[in-house]
């Protein structure tokens, strides 16, 4: 089953949706449609804690847990922040 909507954009918001429309030849719909899937996801409330679930243990292999990995990225950010 479809659900009709109808939404207010700004002059710029049409703009761009209208370009990327041309872009990528398909209609102002499916790009809002696309952007509401990629925003929110398509999946069932469920979804989410299920995959939560379902990556449990995947850095077993790793020495490092994740707080150590984004130190290592970030090294020296206090030092720049300090300054």
């Amino acid at each position: 089953m479809s659900h009709r909507t109808q939404i207010t954009l700004t002059d710029a918001q049409y703009a761009r949706l209208r370009e990327e429309s041309a872009r990528a030849g398909v209609g102002l719909a499916e790009l809002v449609r696309r952007a509401l899937a990629a925003a929110y996801g398509v999946g069932s409330a469920t979804a989410s804690p299920q995959a939560l679930e379902e990556s449990f243990g995947a850095w077993d292999d790793r020495l490092t847990d994740g707080e150590g990995y984004v130190d290592e990225l970030r090294r020296g950010m206090a030092r720049r922040l300090a300054r």
